[in-house]
């Protein structure tokens, strides 16, 4: 038979003290669950907007820095362009005055690589160009997105700003009662109910026995293991669920 703790000495509270203070603290928990479920998915669905929003806002900084460094670019290739072109003119100066087919050469190839290298800014100006539109235009587009985010994040915020404020004080006088009946339960004890009620898909960590079965799992319960619960002599907690047993007496 599975139990917890079934000895008692003359300074513990009664075994049926504990029970009924672990039945009243489920009974307020579960209150509070149904609070929670009226709020629903909305404190979410509030993170997961709060933190798109910053990840928009990252991204449009980072495109607008990729946008202007672009634009530096290309103002760069145009005064390379700049520089170049005066540096052909001057070389078409001086191949006026060269002495020789050599240093009239020579000029030529400068004047052909400084027309190659304007050839080859203009190619990247239309690169950075064709770039730097895809770019702002996926700003843009951020941008929108984060406008109609940030508008659903205040809705959603008023949506649960609504609830929480009718919610509020219930909640809170749960809570307050629930610190008490905390009291009367020993550490070892309500540490094991926070333990099982974690663990329990709808967050009961002590169910009555109703029809024969538990009340969590709804596996049969022994008749011995059912006058054992009726005696509230010792802690008994289900074998297949793991949750505490009372009777619906209590």
């Amino acid at each position: 038979m599975a139990t917890m703790d079934s000895k008692t000495s003359a300074n513990e509270v009664p075994v049926e003290e504990r029970l009924r203070a672990l039945h009243d603290l489920q009974k307020v928990v579960s209150e509070i669950d149904k609070i929670k479920t009226l709020r629903g998915e909305l404190p979410l669905e509030v993170q997961d907007l709060e933190d798109e929003i910053e990840g928009l806002e990252t991204r449009i900084k980072n495109l607008e820095a990729e946008v202007k460094s672009l634009n530096d670019g290309i103002l760069t290739k145009k005064n390379e362009i700049k520089d170049a072109g005066l540096l052909i003119k001057k070389y078409e100066a001086q191949q006026s005055n060269v002495r020789n087919n050599r240093e009239y050469d020579s000029l030529t190839k400068e004047i052909e690589f400084q027309t190659l290298e304007i050839e080859l800014c203009e190619k990247r100006i239309k690169e950075f160009t064709v770039e730097m539109k895809a770019k702002s235009e996926l700003v843009d587009a951020s941008r929108k997105q984060l406008e109609e985010r940030q508008s659903d994040l205040t809705a959603k915020k008023a949506e649960l700003d609504e609830i929480v404020s009718e919610t509020q004080n219930e909640e809170e006088r749960l809570r307050t009662k629930s610190k008490e009946i905390e009291t009367r339960i020993d550490d070892r004890l309500l540490t094991a109910f926070k333990r099982i009620r974690k663990n329990a898909r709808n967050g009961l960590a002590v169910v009555t026995v109703a029809r024969d079965a538990c009340g969590g799992c709804f596996n049969k319960i022994p008749p011995q293991r059912q006058l054992d619960i009726q005696i509230r002599k010792k802690i008994i907690v289900c074998e297949y669920c793991g949750r505490i047993l009372v009777d619906d007496q209590l």
